[in-house]
């Protein structure tokens, strides 16, 4: 592998029209992979594309060497490489494939393939190129966990300069040496994993809260005092003033004269002089003392319970798994309105294809089901946006207050030209849940949401009253808020076969 080199130095940039997403960064990427942390809208995917050359910085530059190759987080189309990584014949070729799952035939029936087969093509073809800087973004989206560990030990015996975008804590934590934190317009650097710096974070924060008190304390009693010195000024003015003395009063001012040539008269004046400039040096203090603002997270999501005997019924069939030669085997099915059901199953085994036969055929109301797809592609997602933008003011910014407490900034999101994923997801969620509906389906969740929001999500599906049919390979997720599972297994390779089970 030829030398590798990545280095920001005073890089800004941010989008024709909006706001700086990061400014003046400086950072050295050394070999191994550094880990991109922030919330959807933050600008991750962007500063993986700075770093690629695919966009250019406003300001600053990057020194990059080597072959670059960039791995994004959307799966629609099938990397350039693909085709020369499945026919090609040298030894890496054919251990790549074989420890990810990558069949001959993956470019032939790239639509047909479950998302986590196509990333496990998309990462294991550029791996193969071996590449001396490699940004992958949310590389273990859609990936069972089997698929999980063969990926990351890969990624381990990486030998380049990695960029990585993921809101896999266990993988950031294992694979990552520094953080870069983004929170626009602020990009801060630590050494460690995701757990580490997260808590250097925490305490640096906790720090900044006690000086900015401590700060806005001591502001707060100058200010008081001088208030009670511009009182006594005033008082010590009007008391040396020569209005209102009688024509003659000798004596009252000739007392008055002495007032202003001994000074005493003018002491309070100068004092609240003096006052005035501590005053501002204590609010510079208080300023300079910068807390990040911590937006307040938390939704209730208003579901309602259907008043219908099932939500679905479904009689013994079988499905097509894109091919002749491969199909589910399902069972009888139905789903009660109060049911919590999670598919579970490897990649490729038809979870998706199950879901998307199952949504037409559900006794529920069109707008009473909120319905997300695994993937929503980059013109599909500005159709969403565009069609938000559209709704009448008092339904906006019902749905724009969802938005904000799932993490992401709605002013940054009605005014983006190219939405993340994540945002759209939590969009399409706002959207959906501003109905009350009978039922959720979502398939894969927490695909492309950040750590938060994640966190944030799971409890407002946990007390929502609706049915839930969840497809997810975050076991942590499905455990918490599903009692029914339909496991899907592979029977022999072509065949699928679905399993009933109620949770323990």
């Amino acid at each position: 592998m030829a030398s590798s080199r990545l280095a920001f130095r005073d890089v800004s940039f941010q989008y024709e029209g909006g706001d700086p997403l990061f400014s003046e960064l400086t950072v050295h990427f050394p070999v191994g992979f550094t880990g991109i942390i922030g919330a959807n809208g933050a600008g991750k995917s962007t500063l993986l594309r700075v770093g690629l050359g695919e966009l250019e910085p406003d300001e600053g530059n990057v020194q990059r060497s080597g072959e670059v190759v960039y791995c994004p987080q959307r799966t629609d189309d099938p990397p350039g490489m693909l085709d020369a990584f499945l026919a090609a014949e040298d030894g890496y070729a054919y251990g790549l494939r074989g420890r990810l799952g990558v069949e001959p035939d993956f470019g032939e029936r790239w639509s047909s393939l479950s998302h986590g087969e196509r990333k496990r093509a998309q990462i294991g073809a550029a791996l193969w190129l071996e590449p001396t800087v490699l940004a992958i973004d949310e590389p273990t989206n859609h990936i069972d966990s089997v698929a999980r560990q063969l990926l990351l030990d890969e990624l381990v015996s990486f030998r380049g300069v990695g960029l990585i975008v993921s809101h896999d804590r266990d993988l950031l934590d294992t694979l990552v040496s520094q953080c870069i934190w983004l929170e626009p317009p602020t990009a801060e650097v630590y050494a460690g994993g995701y757990t580490t710096t997260r808590e250097l974070r925490e305490a640096e924060r906790e720090v900044r809260v006690r000086e900015r008190e401590k700060a806005t304390r001591e502001r707060d009693r100058i200010q008081r005092e001088v208030v009670k010195r511009r009182e006594k000024a005033a008082r010590s003015h009007k008391d040396r003033s020569k209005r209102g003395l009688k024509i003659g009063d000798h004596d009252a001012r000739f007392k008055k004269n002495l007032a202003r040539v001994t000074g005493k008269d003018g002491q309070a004046g100068r004092l609240l002089r003096q006052l005035d400039g501590r005053a501002q040096h204590a609010q510079e203090r208080a300023d300079a003392a910068r807390v990040d603002k911590h937006h307040e997270l938390g939704i209730w999501l208003p579901g309602s319970l259907s008043k219908r005997s099932a939500l679905l019924t479904l009689d013994e069939t079988v499905i097509p798994l894109g091919s002749e030669r491969r199909h589910l085997s399902v069972p009888p099915l139905i789903m009660t309105p109060s049911d919590r059901i999670a598919i579970r199953g490897p990649n490729g085994t038809g979870k998706s294809t199950l879901l998307r036969h199952v949504l037409p055929r559900l006794n529920v109301e069109a707008d009473r089901v909120t319905s997300i797809p695994q993937e929503i592609d980059a013109a599909t997602g500005a159709g969403i946006l565009s069609e938000a933008q559209r709704l009448p003011r008092d339904r906006l910014g019902q749905v724009m207050r969802t938005v904000s407490r799932l993490g992401s900034r709605p002013e940054r999101l009605l005014s983006s030209r190219n939405p993340s994923p994540g945002e759209i997801r939590k969009l399409m969620l706002a959207l959906g849940m501003s109905l009350a509906p009978h039922i959720v389906v979502m398939d894969e969740p927490t695909n492309h949401l950040d750590l938060p929001s994640i966190e944030c999500l799971e409890e407002a599906l946990a007390e929502c009253p609706c049915g839930l049919l969840l497809v997810s390979h975050d076991e942590r997720f499905l455990e918490r808020l599903t009692e029914i599972q339909w496991r899907i297994e592979s029977v022999d390779g072509i065949d699928s076969a679905l399993q009933v089970e109620t949770v323990g």
